[in-house]
């Protein structure tokens, strides 16, 4: 089975990395879809296929890929209209263009709306302010071309590629980790706590470090300590989607509840440096919203409210105490560690 990948509305300034800027362009995938979309259960197949775009200089260029369906919440039957899609290109067939850096990429697909998938992008671009030990992400727009679908599934929408793992510890001069025996205490803490504080400014409770639950680990070498990257936000209070829902052994009511989920630590004076971190954020974080021009102004009000709230809290010294603190607490959640799903 074949597959051919249109890329259009490229400039000759793409070409030089795929990152490098926020154009969106529009991704057109062809062939027999339908399989691919079905593939949801068990261990996802590969299958062959093309990517096809046009250049800067209006030339088009073909490169042999395979691809499947990844992941597990959004992969499983019956929660999103579109599950997420691994492409895995070959060194020798990417040389030379938009690709040329890329070994795979995820492609998130809208599960129940693409305005959930633009919201959890814009969570990306947060936490590339936070901290280079973040993931790269593109907005383009998707369209599916197979006749087996029904217009509604085609598109077009908004999908998010994503940096590989490998690439993005590359990046910071650092290896992928895989070990599998890794607590939260045991991880590198400036990124630990950044991490920490993020999901906790965003209203995310969905990650763990033990199960590598919506979390990477890369590190300088294995001698190291290990420096913790979150990914998947889908979950979050401020991206809202509508299957999203605390563990229940949380006892939250709501997504949009925050929950600091870092280990129990005494001294909040461990916590000044990444407080002052996000308070010498706070007005490029709050840009990311008010200038976005992919997010309705209603959206965009009440997240900046979210973000008043989090911002009323750390500024607060008896708060902030109270929040940071949760985990310390014997008759709290804070020893709950989040599984995930796992097939």
């Amino acid at each position: 089975m074949f597959f051919l990948l249109f890329l259009t509305g490229f400039s000759s300034a793409q070409t030089g990395g795929l990152f490098e800027n926020e154009e969106v362009f529009t991704i057109t995938l062809s062939g027999d879809l339908a399989e691919v979309l079905r593939d949801r259960s068990g261990d996802p197949q590969y299958r062959f296929g093309n990517l096809r775009y046009t250049d800067g200089d209006s030339s088009v260029v073909t490169i042999p890929i395979r691809l499947r369906t990844r992941g597990n919440f959004r992969r499983a039957k019956g929660i999103c209209s579109h599950p997420p899609l691994l492409l895995n290109f070959r060194k020798e067939d990417r040389k030379k263009t938009i690709f040329a850096q890329q070994d795979r990429l995820k492609l998130v697909m809208p599960c129940q709306g693409e305005s959930f998938l633009i919201r959890e992008y814009h969570v990306y671009k947060l936490y590339n302010l936070m901290s280079p030990k973040s993931f790269q992400a593109k907005l383009v727009k998707v369209v599916l071309d197979d006749p087996k679908l029904k217009p509604k599934e085609q598109g077009p929408f908004y999908g998010i590629l994503l940096e590989e793992e490998e690439q993005m510890a590359e990046r910071n001069g650092m290896v992928a980790v895989e070990k599998t025996l890794v607590r939260p205490e045991q991880t590198q803490l400036d990124d630990f706590l950044n991490m920490a504080v993020f999901n906790y400014l965003i209203g995310n409770t969905d990650w763990s470090v033990q199960y590598r639950q919506n979390v990477k680990l890369i590190a300088i070498d294995s001698m190291s300590k290990t420096s913790t990257v979150p990914y998947d936000f889908d979950h979050s209070g401020i991206v809202r989607a509508p299957y999203a829902k605390p563990a229940a052994e949380l006892l939250m009511s709501s997504v949009r509840e925050r929950r600091y989920r870092g280990f129990c630590i005494d001294n909040m004076a461990h916590f000044d440096k990444v407080i002052a971190h996000f308070n010498t954020l706070k007005e490029p974080i709050y840009a990311v919203y008010s200038k976005s021009a992919f997010l309705d102004q209603k959206y965009i009000q009440s997240t900046l409210k979210y973000l008043d709230a989090f911002y009323a809290i750390i500024n607060n010294p008896k708060k902030v105490k109270q929040e940071f603190q949760y985990p310390c607490k014997e008759d709290g959640t804070g020893h709950v560690v989040i599984k995930g799903l796992r097939n």
